[in-house]
């Protein structure tokens, strides 16, 4: 059933995906093209691994919103809405770009979140989802709630990686400018900005691609596209995309609920003390008089 769902995905998405990336589409082989690679794939697949260990919450758990998500599945969870936000972002670039997204890369587990070609150039955007935290931002750190972080670190080897594998497929020095996407932070503070690396709000994050200075033609764009669509550039076949991503939207929307009814319960506890409060204060000059006698 799932299988054919991804078929079915598979076909309804050839008939978008522009051109450059449906000449190497099979649709009997859903994963020969990474133009057909959905958003967060991977970081979702591990996240509904790690939450099949997780009990069903009980009736009395549902009742009181607690979370059906387990500890060690939330990074996960939390790393795929960030991943799923910036793409859908990315939708917006418009014609004349290219997205890619969880690109397996290389013989381990990794994967780039997004790989962007257009005529501003090539870029790695590595999704960072900090909601309700701070960030703090300086010339060779991230800090995030005062705690120090591997984000530019990271980023900059993305890039490197990225540039090296589409120079090998291009036969040409292909430079790539690693981005960091920091998604739902409360604040984040600029102290200086990286000189190596982007780093961008969500919500900055296509403007600042479409107002980047044009640096490739529509056949180089094109062309850099099309070798970016091979797995084979990448130095990894990915796995079939086989995964659940229907089971992913109704954890999510699990999840929701749970967090609804927690505040349901704050809201309906903050008014009944209220009420209470409400029916005590006529009474207190009377407690005062009788004690004062």
């Amino acid at each position: 059933m799932i299988a054919g769902r991804a078929v079915s995905w598979a076909a309804a998405r050839i008939r978008r995906i522009p051109t450059v990336f449906r000449r190497h589409v099979n649709e009997n082989a859903v994963a020969e093209s990474l133009g057909l690679r959905r958003p967060a794939t991977s970081v979702i697949a591990e996240c509904l691994r790690v939450q099949a260990s997780v009990p069903p919450n009980t009736a009395v758990q549902r009742l009181f919103g607690v979370s059906p998500l387990g500890r060690e599945a939330e990074p996960w969870f939390t790393g795929a809405l960030g991943e799923l936000d910036v793409a859908k972002r990315l939708d917006r670039l418009g014609v004349g770009w290219y997205v890619l997204h969880s690109v397996p890369v290389g013989t381990g587990s990794s994967d780039l979140d997004h790989v962007v070609i257009g005529p501003a150039g090539v870029f790695t955007i590595n999704t960072k989802h900090h909601r309700g935290q701070n960030v703090w931002i300086g010339g060779r750190r991230i800090l995030v709630n005062g705690q120090r972080t591997d984000h530019l670190r990271n980023a900059k080897h993305e890039a490197k990686r990225t540039s090296q594998l589409l120079s090998a497929a291009a036969r040409a020095l292909i430079d790539v400018t690693p981005i960091i996407g920091v998604v739902g932070a409360r604040r984040m503070t600029v102290r200086e900005r990286p000189t190596e690396v982007v780093v961008l709000r969500e919500a900055e994050l296509v403007r600042w691609l479409q107002r980047h200075p044009v640096t490739l033609g529509p056949s180089q764009v094109q062309h850099l596209a099309a070798l970016a669509a091979q797995p084979a550039t990448w130095k990894r076949m990915p796995e079939a995309d086989d995964v659940d991503h229907s089971a992913f939207e109704r954890l999510r929307a699990a999840v929701d609920r749970a967090r609804s009814r927690r505040r349901g319960w704050m809201v309906a506890v903050v008014a009944a003390v209220a009420a209470v409060a409400l029916l005590l204060v006529p009474a207190v000059p009377a407690v005062l008089t009788a004690l004062l006698q």
